[in-house]
C-alpha cells in the first residue's frame, strides 16, 4: 500500500513539504516571481530516495499551485523532467524571459540530495 503524505506549506522557509518520519522531510524549494512560483530545488533525504516521494511531492506541489491559479516556472531540473513526462501540466507554466532556453540551461543543478 502507497504511503501518503501531507502537503505541509512552509511559507517562512519559501517550500512545499511532505513530513517522512519525526526527524526528516522533503521539499520543493521557491521564489515569488511576478509571473508565478519559481520552483527552485527538490530534496529528498538520501534513505528515501526510489520510494516515488519526489513524484507524490512534485503532483501535490502542482495540484495544490493549479487550485489556487498559481503560474510555475520550473527551475529545477526534476521538475522540468517531470513536466516533461507529464505533459497535462504544461499549461502551468509561465511565460518567461528565458523561455527559449533548454530546461537544463533554466534550472542550473535543481536536483539535490540532503546529506
Amino acid at each position: 500500500m502507497e504511503k501518503r503524505h501531507t502537503l505541509i506549506h512552509n511559507a517562512a522557509e519559501h517550500r512545499y513539504e511532505f513530513r517522512l518520519d519525526d526527524s526528516a522531510r522533503a521539499w520543493i524549494e521557491y521564489e515569488p516571481r511576478p509571473e508565478g512560483l519559481a520552483l527552485t530545488h527538490t530534496i529528498v533525504p538520501p534513505r528515501f530516495e526510489g520510494q516515488g516521494i519526489a513524484a507524490g511531492l512534485t503532483a501535490a506541489v502542482l495540484r495544490t499551485l493549479r487550485d489556487e491559479g498559481i503560474r510555475i516556472i520550473p527551475r529545477c531540473s526534476y521538475i522540468i523532467r517531470y513536466i516533461e513526462r507529464h505533459p497535462e501540466w504544461q499549461e502551468m507554466v509561465a511565460a518567461t524571459p528565458h523561455a527559449g532556453q533548454s530546461g537544463q540551461e533554466q534550472a542550473g543543478t535543481g536536483w539535490d540530495r540532503q546529506e
